[in-house]
């Protein structure tokens, strides 16, 4: 199947994201929350292979399939991992008909401003050509935002453009994920500073060139429909951002123009101690969940 059939499903799919990106800073966390502690590890070596072993377990599970899965979001080290002889990205898209992502950013900076910027990103140009390569359709990377502070959403907004132009350079379609938090004193106002920032910079971007975003779920329902409706978005996709399943899962059914992609609440209640049958139905509880509030 083409990039065009990958487009396509991203577009139109009646589906969600899935975001299995865990990283070296989430992992630790993803795990304890699987029922593996830090005393079943003794090594990153270790550590990243229990995740890879967790994610794998998810995918080859039948409800995680292109009816309800659209995409999936990886962390870079799984672009060497394999399921049964196939590399990751490869088994997504080829057998499981699910298109594959690339989380791109190397972590966050402290907070100023009211925010944290992203990290830079050496090698950049070089990862985005191996993406291409093994069939990656596109990239996502992280920043948040902290308080409604108008420097720092400017420069969080800024900095997320330059990079995505970057990816659109080597034919890759950027995620671009400026995360409000859901702890935030000023939440809401500090969503509607970054839409409006959002949108003078979709006007910059050149005809023809296409992004997507993904965001916290907002206070104020609708309150990203313009971006959904503007020509150089693809699709909008809402992060969970700390809020439980069914909390993420009753915000995004208010958000008609918002698709889920989760990570956390896609994963919630899952442990290594259960059996392939307990895992397999509480899987497909949270996917079916999270694709009726995406639908």
């Amino acid at each position: 199947m083409s990039k065009a059939s990958q487009r396509e499903q991203i577009e139109t799919g009646a589906g969600f994201i899935a975001a299995l990106d865990q990283s070296g800073g989430s992992t630790p966390k993803a795990l304890a929350l699987y029922g593996v502690g830090d005393s079943d590890y003794s090594s990153d070596e270790e550590m990243f292979a229990e995740v890879q072993r967790m994610r794998e377990r998810i995918i080859l599970c039948d409800a995680f399939n292109r009816d309800k899965v659209i995409g999936a979001i990886l962390f870079e080290r799984t672009l060497d991992e394999e399921i049964e002889g196939r590399k990751v990205a490869d088994y997504l898209w080829s057998q499981k008909g699910i298109v594959p992502f690339l989380k791109t950013d190397k972590g966050l900076e402290d907070t100023a401003d009211g925010v944290q910027m992203m990290k830079p990103v050496p090698g950049l140009g070089s990862t985005l050509a191996r993406a291409a390569e093994m069939g990656i359709f596109g990239t996502k990377a992280r920043s948040v935002i902290h308080e409604c502070n108008a420097v720092g959403i400017a420069a969080v907004v800024g900095q997320q453009f330059d990079e995505a132009r970057k990816v659109l350079g080597a034919g890759l379609v950027p995620i671009i994920e400026p995360e409000v938090s859901i702890k935030s004193q000023t939440k809401a106002e500090a969503e509607a500073r970054l839409r409006d920032e959002i949108l003078s910079q979709l006007e910059e971007l050149d005809a023809g060139q296409e992004v997507m975003l993904k965001l916290t779920l907002p206070d104020e329902a609708g309150l990203y429909d313009e971006l959904a409706d503007h020509p150089r978005v693809l699709r909008v996709v809402a992060l969970s951002g700390g809020y439980s399943t069914d909390e993420a899962c009753a915000l995004l059914a208010r958000n008609d123009k918002m698709t889920a992609s989760f990570s956390r609440a896609l994963t919630e209640g899952l442990t290594k101690q259960m059996s392939d049958a307990e895992f397999a139905e509480a899987l497909s509880t949270n996917i079916g969940k999270i694709h009726r509030a995406s639908v």
